[in-house]
């Protein structure tokens, strides 16, 4: 049984989705069945059942979840105190655009604990790169927001948060319960610099190509709307600030918290962070 099996495994336990577990591995469909078709038959026994209505955990596939995740634990605690003897134990963290999400301290307290004596460096980032200097090498692993260009990356989605407009608070929408594209499409909304990844920049747009103040930081997004009354998404769960409020869009689609790295980095440090970075968000 290889540990490489039971990463798969953990995967579609975890997703409950063949489809979305390979996307997750960053392998196709048909070869992840296999493996997993192969490991039933070396245990003797079926370890989901596939059904019309989905895929579901037997009782031996759950016993096995348990194992599989502390073996798998177990084989990240060794690499990583290989990686600490060999002088490897530091690992550089990008942020984008502020650190204030509940998550970031849930997963700074947890990556702590599991790994005191690594020293972890931040770079918190503006909003003018989503890789957070992943691309430029200025760090080894970045919390960011999709969507962006992912070519040279592993991505993996942490969890979808609703946006919103960002407006004044005296603003003629204000009061609306939810607001849609078409309402703010005569407005001028805070666009980032030429050059800042067009995906990221569409997403943010709604879009559209739009007119308004170039901004590069969170803050600077804020000042743009409090001191122009112009407007641009944010994310729900964010504070929006005094003298500016926050009105739900129904129909943008929703902001993916994920993390990235660049593909093929071995780092041992990198693969306990994106563990215990999931496990945080779902939290």
């Amino acid at each position: 049984m290889e540990l490489r099996t039971l990463r798969y495994f953990v995967a579609v336990a975890e997703e409950l989705h063949f489809g979305r577990a390979a996307a997750r591995l960053r392998m196709s469909q048909p070869p992840l069945s296999r493996a997993i078709k192969q490991l039933e038959t070396e245990l003797g026994a079926a370890l989901f059942d596939r059904s019309s209505a989905g895929v579901t955990l037997t009782p031996v596939g759950v016993v096995l979840l348990d194992e599989a995740r502390a073996l798998l634990d177990r084989a990240e605690r060794v690499r990583v105190r290989v990686a600490a003897a060999a002088g490897a134990a530091t690992i550089t963290i990008g942020i984008l655009g502020d650190s204030t999400d509940p998550s970031v301290t849930r997963l700074a307290d947890a990556y702590h604990r599991r790994h005191p004596h690594v020293e972890v460096r931040i770079r918190e980032t503006d909003l003018t790169d989503p890789t957070c200097g992943l691309h430029a090498g200025l760090v080894d692993i970045a919390l960011s927001r999709g969507p962006f260009n992912e070519t040279g990356l592993s991505v993996r989605r942490l969890r979808a948060d609703p946006v919103g407009a960002l407006l004044r608070a005296d603003d003629p929408l204000a009061g609306r319960a939810g607001l849609t594209l078409a309402d703010l499409a005569d407005r001028r909304w805070f666009l980032f610099p030429q050059g800042t990844d067009s995906i990221w920049q569409s997403y943010w747009n709604g879009g559209e190509s739009r007119e308004g103040p170039v901004v590069r930081a969170v803050q600077e997004c804020r000042q743009a709307v409090l001191w122009n009354g112009t407007v641009g998404m944010t994310v729900l769960g964010h504070e929006p600030g005094d003298g500016l409020t926050v009105v739900p869009v129904t129909d943008m689609a929703p902001s993916q918290a994920v993390v990235a790295w660049n593909e093929g980095d071995a780092n041992p440090l990198l693969r306990s962070f994106v563990k215990i970075a999931t496990a945080a968000y779902r939290d």
